[in-house]
């Protein structure tokens, strides 16, 4: 809704595509998604209804539509029904009014809420938490790491006593293949876990904590077994990785702790585990064909890299490269810090001379991570993407502009 506003008007098949998403799900996950996701962007749930006016298909959808518009003005002792939906959110209305943990606790335990529901106050609670973990999901779990080893529920042993039950059952969903793979979370999105982890300290605000050595161990094995959760393009690729000195200075932007140099070895890494028709080469001002195989580690795979430290960036190289060997490229993707010019060719024109000369349509994507705002893509050519800085979002986004 919110990049909507800026591309075009609000018509009649947007307001009904919009409306669908209410009408066509559950009440009982339509209350969840209002709890759990209440405003993103300066837009909430109420913002949405009002534009697409879509009619409830039941008197459940149709409470869960009035308490998003209008809210209540009171919350009786009780539920006033057996409907699931109503009675989620009566707990969550219950929980910004509760004065005591056991409250909290209570409502959490009988009716699903999500850690969202939880009012602030609550949240450094480390006996909320638990009754919250069993029933979260993996990402979550993830993202809450540092909140959950700060509060005290995730506690260390020494030699003489185990570590805490908690630890044990975060353990065993990190490294559980069957649950990564339904939680679809990319391996970026856990070696970014795993740093921020590992470091003891949030990217925002004050929280510190105790990284504890087995779970760190968990993200590890995680990064690897969610290669399986990344969708193949299935199309010829040619991965060019800067490997001049400054890719091993600055922090990515989007993903603080991951040096560029990291991020794009980490990038290679799943790519050659995914991809069956994928060439990785290393470059600078100069062409080196990169060895990299799927049953590598990430370390293993630095180690590679670093020892081809050398000269300054040309982003041309690639499409030199391939045209000059008559490789059949369908898409360049070319990682980079903030250096993203330098040579003889602009890359915009070795790519439309590659084009021109072997017949292939062929996509280019610069991602300069840790940029001061370059631009390399033609604005005017839809085969080109320019990704500035780098997130967890990222690879997901490249990887259907690839497949179209």
């Amino acid at each position: 809704m919110h990049f909507v506003e800026g591309f075009r008007g609000w018509g009649r098949g947007l307001r009904r595509g919009v409306g669908n998403w209410y009408v066509d799900r559950p009440a009982q996950s339509l209350a969840y998604q209002a709890i759990k996701y209440q405003q993103r962007d300066g837009w909430s749930h109420r913002d949405a209804l009002r534009l697409a006016h879509p009619i409830a298909p039941t008197d459940a959808h149709n409470r869960v539509f009035n308490w998003v518009t209008q809210g209540w003005d009171a919350v009786p002792t009780e539920p006033l029904t057996e409907d699931a939906a109503h009675q989620m959110l009566w707990a969550f209305e219950k929980a910004k009014r509760a004065e005591s943990q056991q409250e909290i606790i209570q409502l959490v335990t009988e009716y699903g809420l999500p850690w969202e529901a939880v009012p602030t106050q609550w949240l450094a609670n480390k006996e909320i938490w638990e009754a919250l973990l069993p029933k979260m999901g993996l990402t979550a779990i993830i993202r809450n790491l540092g909140r959950l080893t700060a509060n005290g529920l995730l506690t260390q042993g020494g030699w003489l006593k185990s570590d805490s039950d908690a630890v044990r059952f975060v353990e065993g969903r990190l490294t559980d293949p069957d649950q990564l793979q339904r939680a679809r979370i990319h391996p970026i999105a856990v070696l970014a876990a795993m740093l921020t982890y590992k470091n003891g300290r949030g990217v925002r605000g004050k929280l510190t904590w105790q990284p504890i050595g087995r779970l760190v161990d968990a993200l590890d094995d995680a990064f690897y077994s969610s290669f399986g959760n990344v969708t193949p393009s299935n199309k010829r690729l040619m991965l060019a990785l800067d490997v001049s000195g400054s890719m091993g200075w600055p922090n990515l932007a989007g993903v603080p702790g991951l040096s560029p140099r990291v991020g794009s070895a980490a990038m290679a890494l799943v790519t050659a585990a995914t991809e069956q028709k994928v060439m990785m080469q290393a470059f600078s001002h100069k062409f080196v064909k990169l060895s990299i195989s799927p049953r590598q580690r990430l370390d293993g795979v630095l180690k590679e890299v670093d020892r081809l430290n050398f000269g300054a960036t040309n982003c041309a190289l690639p499409m030199v490269h391939a045209l000059e060997n008559r490789i059949p490229v369908d898409a360049f993707v070319i990682y980079t810090d903030s250096e993203t010019w330098y040579g003889d060719i602009h890359p915009v024109q070795a790519l439309q001379e590659y084009r021109q000369k072997m017949g292939i349509g062929a996509k280019l994507i610069v991602v300069g991570m840790a940029s001061n705002g370059f631009s390399i893509a033609d604005p005017n050519d839809g085969g080109m993407l320019d990704v500035v800085g780098f997130d967890t979002a990222v690879p997901n986004i490249m990887a259907d502009f690839i497949r179209q």
